[in-house]
């Protein structure tokens, strides 16, 4: 290092799960010690690659791919973009030499940070799920730190490294009750009729929106509004069926760049169970009604909702129910005022509103106690 300056590597990505906690501790970085350099690492074709330039970071992508679940041709593929993505990684260490290496999970990971720990960068694991990916039970014995959000993480790392920060959210998602009358100017929702969101994820989520979709005449026959987060696979599928023209109450689209109105909005929320999400929804204290996806590593999802709903501060509806039962739960919440106050009490105890600045200070730590 010279003098004060340092050097941060971070990597991993795949969905905005891993990619918004990266930028909000890269952010904080930046904010904490103004004097550090940071570089990010993702895999080629993922979001990261878009998303982190958009946040203002310098982004190099990694060929890997992700190991294939059946045997198949798919495993050669797999074998060459490893053996690329490492050889890769190692270049880059070599080049920007960083003085600590952050994991946020996702395929960039491995490669970035076994080659960090083995050049002898001190590094740092952030592990966003109650239930830990494969990425980062592989690369427990080669870093410092993990930074979780749960209890009882010892079942999965070693204890000794395991740090309880939360997961690192958008900081505009705090204080959103002031944005209420913004947030209903911005969706163009009638005021005094209750707003339900859904959100499928930042890759949409295919059960929820046909469940939505089949039940848009259950919202208004009984004077709900909707704002709905598509994802981009489902959004013309979306607009076919509400029609062209604009109708009131009703906003569709794939992505919602104003996350903090649509919190502010909604007084019930539909969504997966991704960690950040959850996260970012103990911060909010809305009632939430959970779909945890089905196509996720070790079914992790349900994992995550479950220590929700266990600590009755949120529902859940499994995504093979959906169609035929997430409509009437939501609709059946909206109208229990007594419940959503129980949820939005519970879930709010749960919050850890501090994680990216922890994070931040660890990594720093981690910087000069080489």
């Amino acid at each position: 290092m010279n003098g004060n300056k340092f050097k941060v590597l971070i990597s991993g990505g795949g969905t905005g799960g891993h990619i918004f906690p990266a930028v909000s501790v890269a952010n904080a970085l930046r904010e904490k010690y103004p004097q550090v350099e940071i570089q990010f690492v993702g895999a080629e074709g993922r979001m990261e690659m878009e998303k982190v330039p958009a946040a203002g970071y310098n982004i190099i992508g990694l060929p890997i791919m992700g190991m294939p679940r059946k045997l198949s041709l798919k495993w050669f593929k797999f074998i060459s973009s490893v053996i690329r993505s490492n050889k890769k990684a190692r270049k880059i260490i070599a080049d920007f030499r960083p003085d600590v290496a952050v994991g946020v999970g996702g395929y960039a990971s491995y490669p970035s940070l076994n080659a960090a720990s083995r050049a002898g960068v001190p590094c740092l694991l952030q592990e966003q799920n109650s239930y830990p990916g494969v990425v980062n039970k592989k690369l427990a014995g080669k870093v410092r730190k993990i930074c979780v959000a749960y209890d009882k993480m010892e079942r999965f790392f070693p204890a000794e490294k395991i740090m309880k920060t939360g997961n690192p959210v958008r900081q505009d998602i705090k204080n959103i009750d002031a944005k209420r009358n913004e947030a209903f100017e911005f969706f163009d929702l009638e005021q005094g009729k209750p707003v339900v969101l859904v959100v499928g994820g930042s890759l949409g989520a295919k059960t929820i929106n046909e469940s939505i979709a089949g039940g848009l005449k259950k919202f208004a026959d009984v004077g709900v509004q909707l704002i709905w987060q598509t994802g981009k696979g489902y959004i013309e599928t979306a607009r076919g069926i509400v029609g062209a023209e604009p109708k009131k109450g009703l906003y569709v689209n794939d992505f919602i760049y104003k996350m903090d109105l649509a919190f502010a909005a909604a007084d019930v929320i539909v969504s997966r169970a991704g960690a950040s999400t959850i996260s970012e929804l103990c911060i909010v204290g809305k009632p939430v009604v959970f779909v945890p996806s089905p196509n996720v590593a070790e079914d992790h999802q349900t994992k995550n909702a479950m220590a929700l709903v266990d600590k009755n501060a949120a529902l859940m509806v499994k995504d093979v129910d959906a169609r035929n039962v997430l409509v009437d739960k939501v609709l059946g919440l909206v109208s229990d005022m007594p419940m959503r106050e129980k949820l939005s009490q519970n879930i709010k105890k749960l919050e850890l509103l501090d994680a990216a600045n922890v994070i931040a200070e660890e990594v720093y730590k981690l910087a000069y106690e080489k």
